[in-house]
């Protein structure tokens, strides 16, 4: 006997054990489980597009208060090396930070470069306002000398020099004098004066001119004056170091203890050299020579100071005068050394 299912139930034959050996094959219907229904998709709900995208303001990072307070405390010093390496520094331990930084240091070397516009412009107006007896420094030197040569003895030793440097005019006025008397007799007695104005033509070119005397009596003449005029030149000029050099035509006139007054055309050159070792150390040395056909003079003196207060120093000194025909009866080189006290005004 036949039976017919849905199409949708698989058919399965099961085998019946029937009584008396026949075999009855009868149909089971099996269930099977559905397949699962899918999941909901799942739904995301955001806001409308808006355009241009929004622009949110967001401060910068903040410098770390304590490295704020050092290069602060480091700018109260009012100087620009100690400034230089405290922000070096910063900016190594704190490289996120380098423009905050930086723009610290920047405001203090434009405060720095306007405040010394201003003392600048101020100077400038007072030296132009000034009169003829103002801005003049000078300094006065006492001592004495021990003396080798034409003499050899001790004796005393004294100058005074004036400055006074405008904007593009300098003037030098210089004299000095030494003096001995031993035994009722005078064993020297040798002065000297120079006027020398400057006028600069760049900050390393100038023009010079010098108007000298010179008195010696002991060297062979009375009267020695020197005018001359020429160019010079800073080869260096620092605070501490400074180094100029000059060089032009001179004509000397001298009048000899025991010859004739000659005049005669010569070359003049100089050194002018100032080193301040350190705030109470300083060398010079000053050398000149007049070169001529007949007679030719060669100078040199060289000098420390060392301070001691206020306006004192006191100042060791070497000089060297050679001339390469003297007078008769004259010897060729003068050396003096000196030590005197010196006070600045």
């Amino acid at each position: 006997m036949k039976q017919f299912l849905p199409a949708a139930l698989p058919l399965v034959l099961v085998a019946i054990p029937a009584q008396a050996g026949q075999l009855i094959h009868q149909p089971v219907v099996q269930d099977i489980p559905a397949e699962p229904e899918p999941p909901e998709p799942l739904v995301l709900i955001l806001p409308d597009y808006v355009y241009p995208p929004p622009f949110i303001p967001v401060e910068p990072p903040r410098l770390p208060r304590n490295v704020r307070a050092m290069i602060e405390a480091a700018i109260r010093t009012d100087d620009s090396n100690t400034v230089a390496a405290v922000v070096k520094m910063a900016i190594e331990t704190q490289p996120y930070d380098k423009d905050e930084i930086r723009s610290m240091h920047r405001a203090f070397l434009d405060q720095k470069a306007e405040a010394l516009a201003a003392k600048t412009e101020a100077e400038l107006q007072r030296i132009r306002s000034s009169g003829v007896l103002d801005l003049w420094t000078g300094k006065v030197e006492l001592g004495a000398f021990r003396g080798t040569g034409n003499t050899s003895n001790f004796g005393v030793t004294g100058s005074l020099k004036l400055n006074r440097k405008g904007i593009d005019w300098e003037h030098t006025v210089l004299a000095s004098a030494d003096y001995q008397k031993d035994s009722g007799s005078i064993t020297r007695e040798q002065y000297g004066a120079s006027y020398q104005p400057r006028y600069t033509l760049s900050d390393d070119i100038f023009t010079f001119g010098r108007l000298q005397y010179e008195k010696d009596e002991i060297q062979g003449y009375r009267d020695r004056y020197s005018l001359s005029v020429g160019f010079g030149y800073r080869v260096l000029q620092r605070r501490d170091l400074s180094l100029s050099l000059e060089g032009g035509p001179a004509v000397r006139r001298t009048r000899f203890v025991a010859q004739p007054s000659e005049t005669t055309w010569t070359t003049l050159t100089s050194i002018d050299f100032d080193w301040k070792i350190n705030g109470a150390l300083k060398f010079t040395e000053d050398a000149s020579s007049y070169v001529g056909s007949d007679n030719s003079t060669f100078t040199s003196l060289t000098g420390i100071e060392a301070g001691m207060a206020k306006g004192l120093k006191a100042r060791l000194s070497y000089s060297i005068e050679h001339e390469t025909s003297p007078p008769d009866g004259s010897v060729k080189t003068d050396t003096i050394s000196r030590f005197a006290l010196v006070y600045g005004f």
